[in-house]
């Protein structure tokens, strides 16, 4: 096959973000562009992870997007023709089945066909390394100076093979959890376990994992994802909300657990018995305890700088170490790869574990989560409320989205914090301010106020943590009605 030029499809607007490229299909992201861009890839995984003991082969997954298959056959058509053996995944998966496909079958890394948790309108295209997790930003960087490169010419191209994703993940996931009486509990009437897999790649896993039937909600393809976006926030769960409160109401003596899985199953939230929804924030401290006392784990426990200060304290009491990082996953992956770690994790959902690859996996963390409620008997809400009476610490948490009218606004606003940071925040002193990753305030009240700002677009970022929700929404007004100031 013949492959488009750097001209003809525009390649300077093709960029990478935090974890890919991402656009609108038909608009940005189209079958010219994603042919061009995925033999450069495999090129710059050859160069940076290529030796003579690594097949030269390129894993190539997708998830349940529209038009994610085709996507998926136009990459592994183009880098089988740059030189480059192809497997190519039989079916969607999880993205972090074809991060551990790259690792146990020594490929040079992995292309997926997946826009994550982005609205129905896009599809994007992550690389990940050889060693199972997403490339460093250095790598895509190399992989956006190839766009200006024509491809060097072949003369035999590469095979393309099929494969299950399934099976050797699913496998490599329970042999890091004791899935038996998991299984049993759930046999026995005593949980009963609620996924929302958004209809996304997460379908079937749990089922496959445990080997027993649960209660799957969205399972179906639905490429316009119900109307709303598979990202696991309580706007778009309604459904397993409003099942989890009515199950509640009829069998209220029992334990029931609801897990969110996002579009590409690399991010996780949870529902307790109550129908409460459960972020990361309260999720992370419930592993971290359970990895610590009931596995064995050890480790440094790897936390961006929006996490809740109650990660630390839960950590303290096992006495691991605390290692904070900017917003992002790389960071933590970067972490992963140089120190002995626990768990990292981010408030958005994304979780991943010292002892797998260093790589988010929601399956992984859903399993924990039910290993964690099987062996203590009680409801994730009550765990996390015995952490945080045992550490003394009690706190709400929540964040917002505001769009700003302009860049300039932005431009304006980010000089304001440079030159003239606020010295009171909602009524209390500011004490510390953290500039690692935007502004994180710490107040004098104990609670904190972060400040960033979407790299791309006149969007601001504002999270926060206090002792009460009232006090949270009311840090986040000031800063709302601040940024409209200014």
């Amino acid at each position: 096959m013949s492959h488009p030029s750097p001209a003809s499809v525009k390649a300077d607007t093709i960029k990478f973000g935090t974890d890919g490229w991402r656009g609108v299909i038909a608009a940005d992201f189209t079958f010219d562009r994603v042919q061009f861009v995925a033999p450069r890839a495999a090129y710059v995984l050859d160069e940076v992870y290529g030796d003579p003991q690594r097949d030269r082969t390129v894993i190539v997954g997708y998830d349940r997007r529209f038009l994610s298959e085709e996507f998926a056959r136009a990459v592994a058509e183009s880098v089988a023709a740059a030189g480059f053996d192809v497997l190519l995944s039989e079916s969607y998966a999880p993205t972090p089945a074809f991060s551990w496909a790259a690792k146990q079958l020594n490929a040079l890394g992995a292309l997926v066909i997946t826009a994550s948790h982005n609205p129905a309108a896009y599809s994007g295209l992550k690389i990940k390394s050889a060693f199972g997790g997403s490339v460093p930003p250095e790598v895509t960087h190399q992989v956006e100076a190839w766009f200006n490169k024509e491809l060097p010419t072949v003369t035999q191209s590469g095979t393309i093979q099929t494969f299950d994703p399934w099976a050797s993940y699913c496998a490599g996931l329970r042999e890091k959890v004791d899935v038996a009486p998991i299984r049993a509990a759930i046999a026995q009437g005593k949980l009963t376990v609620f996924a929302d897999v958004m209809h996304g790649a997460a379908a079937t896993g749990l089922e496959r994992l445990l080997g027993t039937p649960i209660r799957e909600l969205n399972s179906d393809r639905d490429p316009l994802f119900g109307g709303g976006a598979p990202e696991p926030l309580p706007k778009y769960l309604p459904d397993l909300l409003e099942q989890m409160r009515q199950y509640h109401a009829e069998n209220s003596a029992q334990l029931s657990v609801g897990l969110v899985f996002d579009g590409d199953s690399d991010r996780i939230a949870a529902v307790d018995s109550r129908g409460e929804f459960l972020s990361s924030q309260v999720l992370i401290p419930i592993l971290i305890e359970h990895l610590s006392a009931h596995r064995g784990y050890q480790g440094e426990l790897v936390k961006t700088i929006s996490g809740s200060d109650l990660m630390p304290k839960v950590a303290a009491l096992y006495g691991s170490p605390v290692h904070e990082t900017p917003i992002g996953y790389k960071y933590i992956a970067d972490r992963m790869l140089e120190a002995k770690v626990l768990l990292g994790g981010e408030e958005s959902g994304g979780i991943g574990y010292g002892h797998h690859i260093p790589e988010r996996d929601a399956l992984l963390s859903a399993l924990y989560v039910l290993e964690a409620v099987v062996t203590s008997g009680k409801d994730l809400s009550d765990l996390y409320r015995n952490l945080q009476e045992r550490t003394g610490f009690f706190s709400s948490y929540d964040r917002i989205d505001l769009p700003l009218a302009s860049m300039d606004v932005r431009a304006r606003l980010l000089e304001q914090l440079k030159t003239q940071p606020p010295t009171e925040i909602a009524g209390s002193s500011v004490t510390d301010c953290n500039t690692a990753d935007g502004y994180k305030f710490r107040l004098q009240d104990g609670n904190w106020l972060l400040i960033r700002f979407s790299g791309t677009e006149p969007v601001l970022r504002l999270y926060s943590e206090a002792s009460t929700l009232e006090r949270v929404h009311q840090i986040l007004a000031w800063a709302k009605d601040w940024a409209i100031a200014a």
